[in-house]
C-alpha cells in the first residue's frame, strides 16, 4: 500500500496554531514514528504532505525524505501568489522528491481562487512536472471549478475527496453534485480517499457511511483516480490509530477485483505522483 497523504512536524503552539489543545495532534509526530505505524499497517510507500505554509517546512520534508526510502514523494508549499514563483520554480522542480505544491485554500475565501497572481502561479506551475493539490471544503467546489478551467494543462490531485459535510446516514448532495462536475475535468487526475473521518459531523463514526462515500467517489471518478491516504496524524482526532483507517479502507475495496485494489491501494499513486 502507497499511502498518498500524511504529515510529519516538530509540533509548537506558535507553528500550528490551529492543532487542538489536549488532542493526540499536540507533539511531535516524526519520522521513526511513521515507519513504526506503516510498518504495522503494511504500508510500504509514503507522500508526506505541507501542513506549513513556508519554504522551510518544504525543505524539512525534502530532507526527512532524503533520509528515508519510506517517503516516495513530497508536496510542498512554494508561494505561488507571488512574483517570485518563476525563479523558485525553475529551482524547485529539478528536487527529485519534490512532486507537488499545496496551497491551503480551505482557509481562503472564494475571491482567492480568482487572483489574478495566484493564476499566474498556477499557470508558471503548469510549465514543469509538478502537480497541484486542491484542499478545500465541498461548499468551495464552485469557485474551484472556475479555478481548474483556467489551467487545463495542470494535473490536480483532490485531497480529502473535497471534505464533504459528512452526516451518518445520508450523502451530502452538494457535495455529490459538485463531485460529478470535478470528475469531467480530464486535467483532475487523482482523488484521496483520505480525511473523511475528520469531516464527520456526528459524535459516532458510522463506518458504512464512510463506506458510502468511498462508493460515490468510486462511482464518480472510477477505480483508475482513487487513491489511498490516511491524513496521519490528523486522523488520529476521530480514529485510534493509523492502521484503523488502513483496514477500513481494504475493507472498503475487497469487494472489487484485484488490479482494482491494487490501483486504489498503490498503483494510482506511483502513477499519479511519478513515484
Amino acid at each position: 500500500m502507497i499511502d498518498s497523504h500524511h504529515h510529519l512536524w516538530r509540533y509548537s503552539k506558535e507553528e500550528y496554531p490551529w492543532i487542538p489543545p489536549g488532542s493526540p495532534l499536540e507533539k511531535n509526530h516524526l519520522l521513526a514514528e511513521l515507519r513504526d505505524v506503516t510498518t504495522k499497517a503494511g504500508v510500504s510507500g509514503t507522500v508526506v504532505v505541507q501542513a506549513r505554509q513556508t519554504i522551510e517546512e518544504t525543505l524539512w520534508l525534502l530532507d526527512l525524505a532524503g533520509q528515508s526510502p519510506l517517503i516516495r514523494g513530497v508536496v510542498g508549499w512554494l508561494p505561488l501568489i507571488d512574483e517570485t514563483i518563476y525563479d523558485l520554480l525553475d529551482v524547485w522542480q529539478h528536487e527529485p522528491k519534490l512532486k507537488g505544491l499545496r496551497h491551503v485554500l480551505q482557509e481562503e475565501p472564494d475571491e482567492y481562487f480568482a487572483h489574478a497572481d495566484f493564476h499566474r502561479g498556477l499557470a508558471v506551475l503548469a510549465h514543469t512536472h509538478l502537480r497541484y493539490d486542491l484542499l478545500i471544503f465541498e461548499r468551495q467546489i464552485p469557485a474551484s471549478l472556475a479555478m481548474i478551467d483556467r489551467h487545463p494543462q495542470l494535473p490536480i490531485i483532490i485531497d480529502h475527496i473535497a471534505k464533504p459535510e459528512i452526516h451518518n446516514g445520508r450523502i451530502s448532495a452538494e457535495w455529490k453534485k459538485g463531485m460529478i462536475e470535478l470528475a469531467k475535468r480530464d486535467q483532475v487526475i487523482g482523488v484521496k480517499i483520505s480525511g473523511m473521518a475528520t469531516e464527520v459531523r456526528d459524535p459516532l463514526l458510522d463506518d458504512e457511511t464512510l463506506r458510502a462515500y468511498f462508493e460515490e467517489t468510486l462511482a464518480i471518478f472510477g477505480p483508475q483516480r482513487l487513491m489511498f491516504g490516511t491524513d496521519w496524524p490528523v486522523c488520529l482526532l476521530r480514529l485510534n490509530s493509523y492502521q484503523q483507517w488502513a483496514t477500513m479502507m481494504r475493507s472498503f475495496v475487497a469487494s472489487l477485483s484485484k488490479a482494482e485494489q491494487e490501483n486504489i491501494l498503490t498503483n494510482n499513486a506511483i502513477r499519479c505522483y511519478d513515484l
